[in-house]
């Protein structure tokens, strides 16, 4: 697997790693109306707004994966307020009848994108998402990914990292675990995790 920068071009590729791992890791195709809504909120906001760091991992099929943090949470949060968000939320009014739960979730999250405390924010400035598709797990090219992004982090002077992730993947949270993550809070919806250097 090779691992590059992501590109404007790539975003139909992205999005669609997003879709087909957007089940707590699995794929999510036929849970969504609109096949780019999960990557319009998860994916592209990474690939196209400053203050950001997209990697991909390419191999023979293509691309496969791929590892994208905001530097600044709060910073990456106002320019989405500015810049992202306002086209969606005319594309995706909440008043819209979309029939799948997720559709409305996905929206309702547009609409009121979710605050990450200061205390965390402190701590853990940047944030990041990660998704690989079955043929790219395993192997080591997860941690690659992580370790790639890391390196670009420390570059930009970024010292601490976070991440939300689905309690059901336990396979994730043992991933993240063995690559220094510690859990920082957890409820109902997941756990939030973080790691410093």
């Amino acid at each position: 697997m090779e691992i590059r920068p992501a590109t404007i071009a790539d975003l139909p590729a992205l999005y669609e790693v997003c879709l087909r791992t957007g089940d707590a890791g699995g794929d999510a195709s036929e849970q969504f109306d609109d096949p780019d809504l999960l990557g319009s909120v998860y994916v592209g906001p990474y690939v196209a707004l400053d203050g950001t760091i997209a990697l991909v991992g390419v191999d023979a099929e293509g691309i496969g994966a791929y590892v994208l943090a905001a530097l600044d949470t709060a910073d990456f949060a106002a320019a989405c307020e500015r810049e992202w968000w306002p086209a969606l939320r005319q594309r995706h009014p909440l008043d819209g009848s979309p029939t799948a739960g997720r559709d409305r979730d996905v929206i309702a999250h547009i609409h009121r994108p979710p605050v990450m405390p200061a205390s965390v924010v402190e701590r853990y400035p940047a944030h990041l998402h990660i998704d690989l598709l079955p043929r790219m797990q395993g192997g080591g090219n997860g941690r690659r990914m992580i370790e790639a992004l890391v390196v670009e982090l420390q570059r930009s002077g970024v010292s601490g990292v976070h991440l939300g992730v689905a309690t059901e993947n336990a396979r994730a949270i043992g991933f993240y675990e063995h690559l220094g993550f510690t859990t920082l809070h957890e409820d109902a919806s997941g756990r939030l995790m973080g790691r410093r250097w």
